[in-house]
């Protein structure tokens, strides 16, 4: 129950990632933009980490629907296997279509979207807060008595299947293209193009999407994201900002029941008191970049792998910490990819979040030290780390001039 398969999987991530880069490289296609990438991966690394203190919940819905109210006792086969990889796949394209549907689904999943390019590192770009409620849709394999360990094994099969098909590299898999998910039909589904909108929405199989009418082959060019572009590096900005444009709406909205319809409307509705103030998104080439000078873009590279690594050491050894060091640690993470996006777009806030993150860190190895949970050899390093990261920030912002 305790098996984290995507954590496991991090190394094959970047390995993969790191083939896919070189790649790009050599046939310079530019696949990969430093920023864009940092932002897709500071994503994957929130939403593994918030993750961590809500699977054991989620996990127990689940098994409480299989243990008490259950209607099969389906015995352990290998045809077992094969239906509840079908079945996983089914509710996967339910959950999927829906959360591009009603608003108050996307709001979540629109992090998964917000990427103008499309690499493998946008595979890991997710939402904090998508498996709050993705759980539900699956509940109906719990009464039809399908294991509950065999379900958390298929679903990480159906989320780990969908890394590689994030990529442009490949451009078609030939007769395999009629019942599975693939790159050229998964582009299709990160398209803000008006035909691509709300397409294929199937997990390892595309036979759903053909089945209920949200099939669309790649055709014309992609263009990648949202209509509405995020224009930030904020990780919280990024979980955030459609939350707070509907809340924006909902007191611009004068009908109570409209207030309402808000969250469960589809993206595109606009109450009748703003259809006049909203002109209909069109489809926009963005390219957010914030342009940084060396320095500063070794310094959030830094603060970066900083938060990877720590989240890394996390993800590892989450059950033998206890739930105030954990949240502790995982406060300081999301603190790192929170700074190091606030530097790249020169936010003077930055400087003072920085200055205090330098000093929480001290306190937080103290703790981990006196809890036994850090070495006198690896306290240490950090000590030194932490110390060349003051006297780099102090001479980096000498230099940089902040808006």
């Amino acid at each position: 129950m305790n098996v984290n398969y995507i954590a496991l999987s991090i190394p094959v991530f970047f390995i993969l990632m790191g083939i896919e880069l070189l790649y790009s490289l050599y046939k310079k296609l530019n696949y990969y933009r430093l920023d864009d990438s940092l932002s897709n991966l500071s994503q994957g690394i929130g939403s593994q980490l918030v993750g961590l203190f809500m699977k054991g919940s989620l996990f127990w819905a689940y098994l409480y629907v299989f243990e008490h109210w259950r209607w099969f006792n389906i015995p352990e086969t290998w045809w077992t296997w094969v239906v509840l990889f079908v079945g996983v796949d089914f509710f996967y394209y339910w959950f999927h279509r829906y959360s591009h549907q009603i608003n108050a689904l996307w709001a979540a999943h629109v992090v998964h979207h917000q990427s103008e390019e499309y690499n493998l590192s946008v595979a890991l770009r997710q939402s904090w807060f998508q498996s709050w409620f993705s759980w539900i849709f699956y509940l109906p394999l719990a009464f039809f008595g399908f294991n509950p360990l065999m379900f958390v094994a298929v679903s990480a099969f159906n989320t780990l299947y969908q890394f590689w098909i994030h990529t442009k590299a490949i451009k078609s898999m030939g007769f395999l293209e009629y019942f599975l998910n693939t790159p050229s039909h998964h582009r299709v589904h990160h398209g803000s193009n008006p035909e691509y909108i709300d397409k294929n929405h199937g997990g390892t199989l595309i036979i759903w999407d053909r089945l209920f009418g949200t099939f669309q082959k790649e055709e014309a060019e992609v263009a990648y994201g949202i209509t509405s572009p995020l224009a930030s590096w904020n990780p919280l900005w990024a979980n955030f900002h459609y939350w707070a444009s509907l809340f924006q709406k909902m007191s611009l909205t004068e009908s109570w029941k409209e207030k309402c319809l808000l969250f469960f409307k589809s993206p595109g509705w606009q109450p009748k008191t703003l259809l006049e103030q909203h002109a209909k998104d069109e489809v926009t080439s963005f390219n957010y970049h914030t342009p940084a000078d060396r320095k500063s873009t070794v310094y959030a590279l830094v603060l970066f792998v900083l938060g990877l690594l720590l989240a890394i050491y996390q993800l590892m050894n989450f059950h033998r910490i206890d739930f105030l060091l954990n949240s502790l640690l995982a406060a300081f993470v999301l603190w790192c990819l929170l700074n190091y996006g606030a530097l790249l777009e020169r936010k003077k806030w930055q400087v003072y979040s920085e200055f205090a993150r330098l000093v929480f860190a001290y306190v937080l190895l103290i703790i981990f030290y006196l809890d036994g949970l850090v070495s006198l050899y690896w306290g240490g390093a950090a000590l030194v780390l932490q110390l060349l990261m003051i006297a780099s920030f102090i001479n980096l912002n000498t230099k940089l001039t902040y808006v």
